[in-house]
């Protein structure tokens, strides 16, 4: 398993653990950051886009595409 794959399973394992209250508290937090709000909104395009045909297209390849637009 690779670092960012275990770094990722505790912070998963450590929200699964919270009671409801603590989750939503976290979850509002996300989506008040607008960044990661866009973040979130993007990965939900995506997996709606893998339903889709078409070129397959991954989470990384796509931001990284979105970020060179962005600085364009």
């Amino acid at each position: 398993m690779k670092a960012s794959q275990a770094t990722a399973e505790v912070f998963f394992t450590a929200f699964k653990a919270m009671d409801g209250a603590e989750r939503e508290a976290f979850i509002e937090k996300v989506l008040n950051d607008s960044r990661f709000k866009e973040d979130l909104i993007d990965i939900a395009l995506i997996e709606k886009a893998k339903k889709a045909r078409g070129r397959s297209v991954s989470a990384r390849e796509y931001f990284s595409k979105r970020g060179r637009e962005k600085t364009s």
